[in-house]
């Protein structure tokens, strides 16, 4: 199926662009950790997750693209 591989989820992004959990990437996004103290993405995991959402989105473009 032409869009079985274009499933996106945070869990996925977590796992495959960060090498961590889903439960970390919710709390980074959310603001605060597992122990309710703030938390924020670093300079390098705001790189990782900028770089993570252009590569998805050229993927999901050239899935419409090949639609006919």
């Amino acid at each position: 199926m032409l869009f079985r591989s274009l499933a996106v989820s945070w869990a996925d992004i977590s796992r495959e662009y960060f090498g961590k959990s889903n439960s970390w990437l919710y709390h980074k996004l959310d603001g605060i950790d597992g122990n309710k103290k703030p938390t924020e993405f670093n300079e390098e995991e705001k790189y990782t997750l900028k770089g993570a959402l252009i590569d998805l989105s050229e993927r999901i473009r050239r899935a419409a693209d090949r639609i006919q």
